[in-house]
């Protein structure tokens, strides 16, 4: 993983925190708590707050097309049709992105994140 990957995913990892981002480590999913350099603490069911290399785990994302006619209508809305788009607009946008684990950066196609279950992220 290059530096700059790095940097991507950790900005992404970072969005998300407040919505209980679930990622892959090894073979376990475990949630985000927080971060700290290139470190990253955990939780799952064992063992609570562990601390890893944000190079060990992949994030799991909804796909852009992944999204539901309710969410198309609101994205269509406040999304793609913003023509004055202004600061609050724009952060409106990109923590309901966040918040619904949109894979907006295209981390899944980088090979960065992993598709995430239909039934992973209650929509």
């Amino acid at each position: 993983m290059t530096k700059e990957e790095k940097e991507l995913l950790l900005k992404d990892l970072c969005g998300r925190l407040p919505y209980q981002v679930k990622v892959k480590l090894h073979d376990e999913i475990c949630t985000v708590l927080g971060y700290a350099d290139d470190f990253i603490i955990l939780t799952s069911d064992t063992p609570i707050g562990q601390q890893t290399n944000i190079v060990n785990v992949k994030p799991y994302l909804r796909p852009m097309s992944s999204m539901t006619k309710k969410e198309k209508e609101w994205y269509h809305l406040y999304g793609i049709n913003c023509t004055t788009c202004t600061a609050n607009c724009a952060e409106l946008v990109i923590d309901w992105l966040n918040k619904k684990m949109f894979d907006y950066r295209g981390l899944i196609e980088k090979g960065l994140a992993l598709e995430a279950p239909e039934d992973m992220y209650k929509v």
